[in-house]
């Protein structure tokens, strides 16, 4: 047997790097993006909010920490899987940039364009409603992009790589 020729088959059947790429593996790898966006965008919302920041500063600090605790959680997994700090710093710049970039996009749109969205408190219903309608346009906005991402080796397909 050659050991040099490689099957790809299974590969291809979980979207790691081939034009074929699965929507399951899209669909977890965007999963992934939303947890760190979620509870990123969440706690800069409230800590925006609890100290009575305006509109403008609430949402950097929301959409930087999602940044934060996105690379985080791709971070912690890829030094799990034995990477030294500075390549597990650039798998997870690679893997996550554009995928946050997508979701905190479409989000902060959904809510800067809902009506009073953005005036409303964390006790409001209206608050929430944007919030997580937001995410979950973003979800359904940034899973064909990290399909396309993966199936051409990009995003989710670095940190797949290391499986």
């Amino acid at each position: 047997m050659d050991h040099t020729a490689h099957d790809h088959s299974a590969h291809t059947a979980h979207g790691h790097g081939t034009p074929g790429a699965s929507w399951n593996t899209a669909v977890r790898a965007t999963l992934h993006c939303l947890t760190g966006c979620a509870v990123g965008e969440i706690l800069g919302m409230v800590i925006g909010t609890a100290l009575m920041w305006g509109n403008v500063p609430t949402m950097a600090l929301a959409i930087a920490l999602a940044f934060l605790f996105g690379y985080s959680f791709t971070l912690y997994a890829v030094l799990r899987a034995g990477l030294d700090l500075r390549a597990a710093v650039k798998v997870a710049l690679a893997a996550d940039t554009v995928s946050i970039a997508v979701m905190e996009l479409v989000d902060n749109a959904i809510i800067a364009l809902t009506p009073g969205a953005m005036d409303a408190h964390l006790s409001e219903g209206l608050f929430w409603y944007a919030l997580l309608g937001g995410f979950a346009v973003a979800f359904v906005v940034t899973t064909p992009v990290n399909k396309w991402m993966i199936g051409r080796g990009k995003g989710h397909a670095v940190v797949h790589a290391l499986h």
